[in-house]
């Protein structure tokens, strides 16, 4: 199985094991935002702004969001975001997904133009701690 950060991104990729020890291996930057709090948009915003660690005058809109996700200035060249719980949160929340999708891979294109690399990694917890 080829490692996900040696190909470039193609949309939103299931998450390799480990994927923050591959990230650091393969000099991508790994920034993790949980989907499993996220009830509405402001909550969804909420969790970019902490996966992120955005700036209080983070506009929280689907603009603001596809704006910080491009900006060179912000990021490196190699970023990963590791979207934990997002099938639940799809499943959960779906008129939501589709215009986060959205901006998820117009940013991910975007970044490509850019000659940057965005991969989007799909990530769900191997078992529910508040089952327990």
């Amino acid at each position: 199985m080829v490692n996900v950060f040696q190909a470039p991104p193609q949309g939103i990729q299931t998450a390799p094991h480990d994927p923050r020890i591959l990230a650091a291996g393969h000099q991508v930057t790994l920034r993790e935002i949980d989907f499993s709090d996220v009830r509405d948009k402001e909550s969804l915003m909420l969790a970019f702004l902490r996966g992120l660690a955005l700036s209080e005058t983070f506009g929280r809109n689907w603009d603001a969001l596809y704006d910080v996700l491009t900006d060179p200035q912000v990021w490196p060249e190699r970023l990963a975001l590791l979207l934990t719980d997002y099938a639940h949160f799809r499943a959960r929340q779906r008129q939501l997904g589709a215009p986060l999708e959205a901006v998820l891979l117009d940013a991910q294109a975007e970044a490509a133009r850019q000659g940057r690399s965005l991969w989007l990694l799909a990530e769900e917890p191997t078992s529910d701690p508040r089952a327990w």
